[in-house]
């Protein structure tokens, strides 16, 4: 990288809210404080809640209604 254009590319320390503390290196020159890492995150700790979609679908359905049974609407208009 040319000197003149780029900006310093440094060691920097990395603390989570976790306490977990890493290194890495980054343009950014000072540390950094960091709410996840991959030590807390749920999709690397396998902690990951599932969402019930079902349940959801269930509360649309009560909420608007079912739909109407087409095939027997359609029926009454062919008449």
């Amino acid at each position: 990288m040319n000197p003149e254009i780029h900006p310093e590319y440094k060691t920097i320390k990395v603390t989570c809210s976790c306490g977990s503390v890493f290194e890495t290196r980054s343009t950014l020159g000072q540390e950094l404080q960091i709410e996840v890492c991959s030590e807390c995150h749920p999709f690397f700790t396998g902690k990951q809640k599932l969402v019930d979609t079902a349940g959801r679908v269930e509360k649309f359905k009560n909420k608007y209604g079912a739909p109407k049974n087409e095939p027997e609407a359609a029926k009454a208009e062919e008449k």
